[in-house]
């Protein structure tokens, strides 16, 4: 029994590969470079694009589960078409293919930014509308689309289920994330300013968690949004000041003086990639983070999210492990 994950060397996915090993299952790791993520571990590595259907045939053979995690984000649009290319193509090619090789379940991994977080009401639940406008980020409708071309193949008969977790925070975070490198910069007092707003924070753990539970508990076409806490940037500088010692940051902008460099932030974070910068389309999802509600996933796969707390002490206790330094 094969079990396959795309995406295996992303943050994600690196956490899903080791509760794939700790139950017994026999690995596949299927991804575009193989990263630091799974070194050491007893799993078979196979290198495949999701872009090139061509690679997935030989990647999902003789597979009979498939975690589709896999994907691209984006706080800086679509310049290249790549995000599209990944998260919309690539789900498409994916989910062909794994009905192609006769996979009895596909477990696709979405994002609450699947859901038009702008004007939905609170709090979202799976019967959200979807971010369809075309004025929302690039990232949101392209993992909403992506959702779209699933759906047309499991109406071709593919076993498919889809999670959707909030904001992923915690350890193993080998690139790192995003987030990461935000815990990184208020330990290493790198980050200047924060903004009081917040988002909706999940431990990968829990996340990885779900989606296996969703391999035998999910039901074919239900989306299961798997909330962690709904915390500000402000209360995450203040425990990560508690965990490090290093000072939060002095300053403290309003939102409404965030968004004036946010094209500043599109443009610098095309060129640097750096979080030192907020970009429109992260502001943005700062801006609009309602409340979303897990009680689907709680009740059906038994998601239950653990203290926000323990997830960052956790986070800079695997840096500290990995010798990345936590202190200015």
């Amino acid at each position: 029994m094969v079990t396959v994950v795309t995406g295996a060397s992303g943050f994600l996915g690196s956490v899903v590969v080791r509760d794939l090993l700790a139950a017994g299952r026999q690995v596949r790791a299927v991804d575009l470079h193989r990263g630091p993520a799974f070194d050491g571990l007893d799993v078979e590595w196979v290198q495949a694009d999701v872009t090139d259907p061509s690679t997935l045939e030989p990647a999902f053979r003789e597979a009979t589960v498939v975690y589709h995690l896999a994907a691209m984000i984006s706080v800086t649009g679509d310049p290249t078409g790549r995000v599209r290319a990944v998260n919309v193509d690539g789900v498409r090619n994916a989910s062909q293919a794994a009905l192609t090789a006769g996979v009895s379940r596909f477990v696709h991994c979405s994002s609450v930014h699947a859901f038009d977080l702008e004007t939905t009401e609170e709090p979202i639940n799976e019967q959200s509308a979807r971010a369809t406008n075309p004025a929302l980020p690039a990232y949101d409708r392209s993992k909403a689309a992506g959702e779209a071309a699933l759906r047309q193949v499991i109406e071709q008969g593919l076993d498919a289920t889809i999670v959707n977790p909030t904001g992923i925070i915690g350890p193993f975070d080998f690139a790192p994330s995003r987030m990461g490198q935000v815990f990184l910069a208020l330990a290493q007092r790198r980050l200047p300013a924060v903004i009081d707003a917040g988002f909706d924070w999940v431990d990968v753990r829990d996340v990885s968690a779900a989606a296996l539970s969703a391999e035998t508990r999910g039901r074919t076409g239900e989306n299961y949004l798997l909330p962690g806490h709904h915390v500000p940037l402000t209360q995450i500088a203040a425990i990560a000041e508690e965990i490090t010692g290093t000072p939060a940051p002095r300053w403290k902008f309003p939102m409404r003086l965030a968004r004036v460099w946010g094209p500043i932030g599109d443009i610098a974070g095309r060129r640097t990639d750096s979080v030192l910068w907020y970009t429109s389309e992260s502001l943005h999802a700062l801006r609009f983070s309602p409340a979303v509600s897990g009680a689907k996933a709680a009740t059906e796969l038994g998601h239950h999210p653990r203290p926000f707390f323990d997830s960052v002490e956790d986070t800079y206790r695997w840096f500290d492990a990995q010798d990345i330094p936590i202190a200015p």
